[in-house]
């Protein structure tokens, strides 16, 4: 109790000074560049992260379970293309989209099958899944996008309600949604119990495998939403979209206070993660930084986040113990942890 306490803290240091940085680096941004708290450029801003936000609001809940979903940008492009084939071939559009979501949920399914049942590490595991969507969509697509979509499709992402864009709408749900889950359910109270103390979890009769699984198909469905809605800004389905997406995220979910080693991490902290790297993406461009220099930027952040979490961390765990808790199963094959749903 005590540890989760300590954690609980750190936590709450780390999103208050995330806020912080939030702040000045908007407020240093915006004396350099008169335009970046113009209406139409902040929109842009919060539409540019809508996508690794979303995302990274159930990844962040694959990531507190100790495990990762490195196979999300190629789901996010699996699913835009299923999409916007059917659209193409005149499916209604609503169903369109759905088939996308749908799309996701069953790469989700088989991540998690592939971790929990065949005990395969989740790095592994993803990142095969990673290829095989971005080749399967190559494949459906033979490599070319998928133009001609109907002329509502693209409303999805690039449409607005209440001079908001329709895309930051379905984002503040999200998080909402994904925060009511983390704090107030079974699912978002166990995933943290599983990636603080895999054994223990197991021990205390916590439906370990099923808890996996389930966050994993959340993972893929966000995806599949993710991935609707950048082929709907599009307006087409792009076998190679969203290349680099699982490190924009996991670099938000770092930021945002979420530990490689499970077991810590809010899904506001990712959104606020998100706004970070988004901001400062934004004012690079807009002072004419190049592109190349924005990657050293971003990797630069990413290996800072990781520094300070681990100086954060007094829990005495080792960084070289393995990325997650089912990581362990491949050198302890025999210690399942229950089967779904049991």
């Amino acid at each position: 109790m005590r540890r989760l306490g300590n954690g609980a803290r750190r936590l709450k240091g780390k999103l208050a000074i995330n806020l912080i940085i939030l702040i000045g680096l908007s407020a240093v941004i915006a004396l350099a560049n008169d335009n970046f708290l113009d209406p139409t450029n902040l929109r842009n801003v919060l539409r540019q992260i809508s996508v690794v936000a979303i995302v990274g609001s159930a990844f962040t809940l694959v990531m507190v379970s100790g495990g990762l979903d490195l196979s999300i940008g190629g789901t996010v492009a699996l699913s835009g293309v299923v999409a916007a084939m059917l659209a193409v071939d005149g499916v209604p559009v609503p169903y369109a989209f759905l088939a996308g979501v749908v799309t996701g949920s069953v790469v989700g399914l088989v991540n998690g099958l592939l971790i929990v049942r065949l005990r395969i590490n989740s790095v592994i595991a993803t990142l095969g899944t990673l290829y095989v969507c971005r080749g399967v969509a190559s494949l459906l697509t033979e490599g070319l996008p998928v133009h001609g979509v109907p002329e509502e499709y693209g409303t999805l992402g690039t449409g607005f309600y209440l001079a908001l864009p329709i895309p930051v709408i379905i984002l503040i749900f999200v998080v909402i949604i994904f925060t009511i889950i983390e704090r107030r359910t079974i699912l978002g109270k166990h995933g943290v119990a599983i990636g603080s103390n895999f054994e223990a979890a197991r021990l205390s009769g916590i439906r370990v495998d099923g808890i996996r699984v389930t966050l994993y198909v959340l993972s893929g469905i966000m995806a599949g939403v993710g991935g609707i809605i950048l082929s709907s800004r599009l307006d087409s389905g792009h076998p190679q979209a969203a290349l680099g997406l699982e490190f924009d995220v996991i670099v938000a979910a770092i930021l945002g206070g979420t530990s490689l080693m499970g077991g810590e991490g809010t899904v506001i902290g990712t959104a606020i993660g998100a706004l970070i790297v988004g901001v400062l993406n934004n004012g690079l461009n807009l002072i004419g930084v190049s592109t190349f220099w924005q990657q050293v930027v971003q990797g630069v952040i990413l290996v800072t986040a990781v520094g300070i979490d681990i100086l954060l961390r007094d829990s005495g765990r080792s960084w070289d113990r393995p990325l997650a808790s089912e990581d362990t199963t491949l050198r302890e094959p025999g210690a399942t942890s229950g089967s779904i749903g049991t």
